[in-house]
């Protein structure tokens, strides 16, 4: 019996150490084990874990936390999903005069740009609305989120990348300014009234590099209208700047553009812009539709975009809890969506705002690894698709252009000072395909970071895989504590249990870990599969409250058996 428990312990510790190559990685990296989670596992429910490290120890998440904002709005409205923005007239028309107002109910759409100008004038046009004599009025209040334009996350609070989200989104908050000193031009590329530019510009004839290069920017926000005032010397040799900046309200920037456009088809508007609810006696004119909502995930993957992120949280809030949407909803949402679907395993989660822009969302490996099992069994290949392809696009582009790791990867990264994280799914030159989260955060270096990730993900790439060790127990039900046969095997009464979950392989050590922590007792069984059995229990009301959990927590299709 000793020999054997030794065995098993040594078979144990070989099953779960990390591979020579992942030790040699880190050990090159300089990096400390603790600043490391890993969890790298076959693809599936049910696949042998390859490597485990710090699994289930919390991590700043940075961007890799926006896959559980895009894969519970896949998993509540579906990947055709469309995003709306409503219009509605009050009031009547007649020879094509519209006596009463053009209504607006923006309903978060972050996509609308002004490429959607032309289509939605046209649809106004075709409807026979020839003249506003009333106002345009812009409903924003499905969203009900702070007013500030920047997230102030950092010292960059006019960079796109900081932007806020509202229920009337136009071209994601940003406005572009084009800067074309060897034309001696600098314009609006979108008709907007509501702000300013103060050109200050220096042209000097010099090279176009270094400080002549780039034009100098300056924001004022102190006065009602923002100003934008560019200074400093530049190249008159240099081509077209653009200046892409968080200077105004999003609204804002939609009415002048349509307004613009309007009357640039002849179609006058007599009123100004009003904020208010679409009026109970509003009828409603058209609906214009955003692409599918595979394309706004993908997007908000491939090109890490914190303000779509921020939408489709707050998008699922709505759809979840009712309208107006807030932040807690949002949140709330996108754990409620997970769980009822069995993709959030046990482990601390704070989503904060959905798109990892924060100091306070938290996550560990092994959670994201089992969503990203999750995921991969219920749509595969097409949520596969919406993450970055390794060498071919989105954040990991250039990353892993030129390595074996090239279209066999596809992940999420995120960044932030310190933090240094990627996870998604690896397939090997032999064909496996395994489900791969590596977090680090770190004082070493987010440069250190990266390589030590590259030089995993290349290893797997190449890894040849092993097999994992098939267990010589059969028929019998054991502790896996004391791996002694249980006492109620012995036992003339029949139990109640809770199947947890059916494995072809040895269940891993962290899914039994996660099972203990829960305050259950379990026990494997093996004929021609593995099973997790909780209990026993000698009432089936105590087992009836055993499932709810495990159902909740670990497996919704767990049930009971009696033995």
């Amino acid at each position: 019996m000793r020999r054997f428990i030794l065995f098993y312990i040594l078979l144990s510790y070989w099953a779960y150490a990390l591979p020579t190559g992942i030790e040699e990685a880190i050990k090159k990296s300089g990096i400390p084990k603790e600043d490391i989670s890993i969890c790298i596992k076959e693809a599936g429910s049910s696949g042998n874990i390859i490597a485990s490290l710090n699994e289930n120890q919390t991590r700043t998440p940075a961007s890799v936390i926006k896959v559980l904002t895009t894969y519970a709005a896949i998993l509540k409205l579906g990947f055709d999903y469309r995003w709306p923005t409503r219009f509605y007239t009050t009031g009547s028309l007649d020879g094509g005069v519209l006596q009463g107002d053009l209504v607006i109910k923006g309903l978060g759409d972050p996509t609308l740009s002004d490429k959607d100008i032309e289509s939605i004038v046209r649809n106004i046009y075709i409807y026979g609305i020839h003249k506003i004599k009333g106002n345009i009025i812009i409903d924003r209040t499905y969203f009900k989120v702070d007013t500030k334009d920047s997230s102030g996350f950092d010292e960059n609070l006019y960079s796109p990348y900081n932007a806020m989200p509202d229920a009337m989104m136009f071209n994601e908050r940003v406005s572009t300014i084009c800067v074309t000193p060897n034309k001696n031009s600098v314009t609006k590329k979108t008709v907007d009234y509501s702000y300013k530019v103060l050109n200050k510009l220096q042209q000097v004839n010099k090279p176009c590099r270094g400080r002549y290069s780039w034009p100098g920017v300056k924001i004022d926000k102190s006065q009602i209208m923002p100003v934008v005032l560019l200074k400093g010397k530049i190249s008159k040799r240099c081509g077209r700047r653009n200046i892409c900046k968080v200077v105004t309200k999003p609204y804002r920037s939609f009415y002048y553009a349509l307004k613009d456009k309007l009357e640039k088809e002849g179609i006058e508007v007599e009123g100004t812009l009003r904020l208010q609810k679409v009026p109970s006696y509003a009828k409603e004119l058209f609906a214009h539709y955003a692409v599918p909502l595979e394309e706004i995930v993908s997007k908000t993957a491939k090109k890490s975009n914190n303000l779509y992120a921020r939408h489709l949280l707050l998008l699922l809030g709505a759809k979840q809890y009712g309208a107006p949407s807030t932040l807690d909803k949002g949140r709330r949402a996108v754990e409620y969506i997970l769980r009822s679907k069995g993709a959030l395993g046990f482990g601390e989660l704070k989503i904060d705002n959905g798109s990892g822009l924060s100091r306070q969302a938290k996550i560990t490996a092994k959670l994201l690894t089992g969503m990203f099992d999750n995921a991969y069994m219920r749509y595969g290949q097409r949520w596969m698709n919406t993450l970055s392809v390794a060498g071919v696009n989105g954040t990991i582009k250039k990353r892993f252009r030129g390595t074996p790791v090239k279209n066999r990867a596809w992940m999420k990264t995120g960044t932030l000072k310190r933090v240094k994280n990627i996870g998604g799914y690896v397939k090997s030159r032999s064909g496996k395909l395994y489900t791969a989260v590596i977090l680090v955060n770190t004082k070493k270096g987010n440069w250190r970071a990266s390589q030590l990730q590259n030089d995993i993900i290349k290893w797997l790439v190449v890894h040849k895989g092993i097999d994992a060790e098939t267990s010589t127990e059969t028929n019998t039900l054991w502790d896996i504590k004391t791996r002694q046969p249980s006492a109620y095997e012995t036992s003339s009464l029949r139990r109640y249990y809770v199947q947890a979950g059916s494995f072809s392989k040895q269940p891993d050590k962290s899914y039994l870990l996660g099972i203990e922590r829960m305050g259950l007792r379990y026990r494997v069984t093996c004929t021609t599969n593995y099973k997790v059995l909780i209990g026993a229990y000698v009432q089936e009301k105590d087992a009836r409250q055993a499932l709810k959990k495990v159902r909740e927590y670990i497996n919704p299709g767990a049930f009971i058996v009696k033995m």
